[in-house]
């Protein structure tokens, strides 16, 4: 769907919701919803800070990926207003692999995916060097 058949008054995220409304299971559907719409209060009131998710352990241990991945797409659609949006499964290597939202020019292109790869290498090597100083330090290592 491109820019130009999105109804003048809709936004891009309401659109991406009624179009998985009708293509994905009621019961999925409800799933979804609980888990995106503090998230959507939350950007849409710009409230910074973590957000939880309308769901008890239960619930979110049972959740498909595929619901986990629409999930991930609407708020993209919220945060970016964009409908191009695309997860994207990156293999890092020791960090295994790692799921990612982006725009369709950058999943498309592969110099962009290696660049994604190599920040996400670095990122995990400084995660890992940071948690063995923190484990030494005797401090938490949970961040």
């Amino acid at each position: 769907m491109n820019e130009s058949e999105i109804p003048p008054d809709g936004q891009p995220v309401d659109v991406y919701l009624d179009l998985l409304r009708i293509r994905m299971d009621p019961d999925d559907y409800e799933v979804l919803l609980r888990m995106v719409e503090p998230v959507l209060q939350a950007i849409e009131e710009q409230r910074p800070g973590a957000v939880d998710l309308n769901l008890d352990d239960a619930q979110r241990e049972e959740v498909s990926q595929e619901i986990r991945d629409e999930a991930a797409l609407v708020i993209a659609t919220a945060v970016t207003g964009r409908l191009d949006n695309e997860l994207i499964e990156i293999d890092t290597g020791d960090a295994g692999p790692v799921r990612i939202v982006t725009d369709s020019d950058t999943a498309s292109d592969p110099v962009r995916r290696t660049e994604l790869t190599e920040y996400i290498r670095e990122r995990h090597r400084q995660d890992e060097e940071l948690r063995g100083i923190a484990e030494a330090s005797d401090l938490p290592t949970d961040f």
